[in-house]
C-alpha cells in the first residue's frame, strides 16, 4: 500500500543531500572578467554593474593578488581604449606597449601563477564599435581575421595563457592558431567564443567599455538566437581549427546550448554569465524581490548541471565567499 521508493529518503537532511549531490562548485570553476583602463589610482564603478569596477593598472594588481588569495586562478582581460587611439583597422590593439599589453606583463609579473585569458576582437579599439574592420557598411571578414591573428600573437608575446576571440569572424581560429604555432607559441591556447548570440544582454558590458556599435547591429556576424543547430555547426567548426576550449555567450538563456553541446563533443566548454544577467541579478536584489547569494549560486549551478566545464562570471567573488 506504501512506496517501497521513497525519493524523499535522499533529501532528508543536509548532510544526506550533500552526499548524493551531482554538481559542486569550487573556485577552480570560476573566470574573472576584467576591465582595465589607462591612468592612476582608478577604480570607477560601473553603473549599470553594481559592484564592478574598472582598474587602472595599480588597482589591477591590488585585484588579481586578492582574486589569487582567494583561490581565483583565472582571469578573462578586457581593456577600454580612449577614443583618440581608436580607428576602423584596430592598429592599437597590435601595439606592443598597448593597454592589453601592459596589463598581461603585470598580472604575470605580480601572480606568475594566474591564468590569463585576453579578449581578442576590434571592437574596444573600433572607431565604429563593431568586431571588425569596415567597408563601405559592411564588416569585412578576412581582412579582419588578418589582424585579429596578429592581435592574438601580440598577447601571447606578452605572456597570455589563452587568447579568446569574441569577435566571430569565419576562419579566424584557423588563423590564430597556424600564426601562434609558425612563431612557437605552441603552449599558448584558444578559448573560443564559438556560439556567440546577437543578444540584447550585452547593454551593460558595452557601456564599460565603451563598445556599442556605432551603426546598425552585429546580426551578420554574431549568431541568431532563434537557432539551435547552427551553434553545433560553428563549434565543430572551432574545434577542429584549432580551439582548445569552447564558449557559450549568453550563459542563462543558452543552457540547451551548453547542454547540446556536452552531449556531442569532448573539449571543456565554457559558459559566460554575461553583464545583462549580472545586472538584472543585482537590480532585483537591490529591489529587495530576491536573496542575491540564493539566487545567484542557483544559476551559476545550472550551468554545470548544463554541461559547462568553466563559468565567466562578474560574480566569481561573491560566489567564493558564499562557499565558504
Amino acid at each position: 500500500m506504501y512506496p517501497l521508493k521513497r525519493n524523499r529518503r535522499l533529501r532528508s537532511s543536509d548532510a544526506i543531500r550533500s552526499l548524493v549531490q551531482e554538481n559542486h562548485l569550487s573556485p577552480n570553476d570560476f573566470i574573472v572578467p576584467l576591465f582595465v583602463v589607462e591612468g592612476t589610482n582608478i577604480k570607477e564603478e560601473i553603473s549599470s554593474m553594481p559592484d564592478y569596477y574598472r582598474m587602472s593598472l595599480d588597482n589591477l594588481k591590488k585585484e588579481v593578488k586578492e582574486l589569487y588569495s582567494m583561490g581565483l586562478k583565472t582571469v578573462l582581460l578586457f581593456v577600454k581604449v580612449p577614443d583618440n587611439l581608436k580607428d576602423n583597422k584596430g592598429t592599437e590593439a597590435l601595439n606592443p606597449k598597448g593597454l592589453m599589453q601592459r596589463a598581461i606583463v603585470l598580472i604575470k609579473e605580480t601572480v606568475p601563477d594566474m591564468v590569463i585569458m585576453t579578449d581578442v576582437a576590434l571592437d574596444p579599439y573600433s572607431s565604429v564599435g563593431h568586431d571588425g574592420i569596415v567597408d563601405q557598411g559592411t564588416i569585412v571578414n578576412d581582412a579582419t581575421v588578418d589582424v585579429l591573428a596578429q592581435m592574438a600573437l601580440s598577447h601571447a608575446q606578452a605572456g597570455a595563457n589563452f587568447v579568446a576571440p569574441s569577435d566571430m569572424m569565419d576562419g579566424r581560429i584557423l588563423a590564430i592558431r597556424s600564426l601562434l604555432e609558425a612563431e612557437n607559441f605552441h603552449d599558448t591556447g584558444i578559448m573560443s567564443y564559438s556560439a556567440k548570440y546577437a543578444s540584447g544582454f550585452y547593454g551593460p558590458f558595452r557601456s564599460a567599455l565603451d563598445s556599442a556599435p556605432g551603426f546598425g547591429d552585429k546580426k551578420t556576424y554574431q549568431m541568431d538566437f532563434h537557432n539551435r543547430k547552427e551553434a553545433l555547426i560553428e563549434t565543430e567548426m572551432d574545434i577542429e581549427e584549432g580551439a582548445d576550449i569552447v564558449m557559450v555567450k549568453p550563459g542563462l538563456a543558452y543552457l540547451d546550448i551548453i547542454r547540446d553541446l556536452n552531449n556531442t563533443i569532448e573539449v571543456p566548454i565554457a559558459a559566460y554569465q554575461v553583464s545583462g544577467e549580472y545586472a538584472m541579478l543585482k537590480a532585483a536584489a537591490q529591489k529587495g524581490w530576491l536573496d542575491y547569494d540564493v539566487v545567484m549560486y542557483e544559476q551559476l549551478i545550472s550551468f554545470k548541471r548544463a554541461g559547462a566545464s568553466m563559468i565567466a562570471t562578474y560574480s566569481a567573488k561573491d560566489a567564493v565567499k558564499v562557499l565558504g
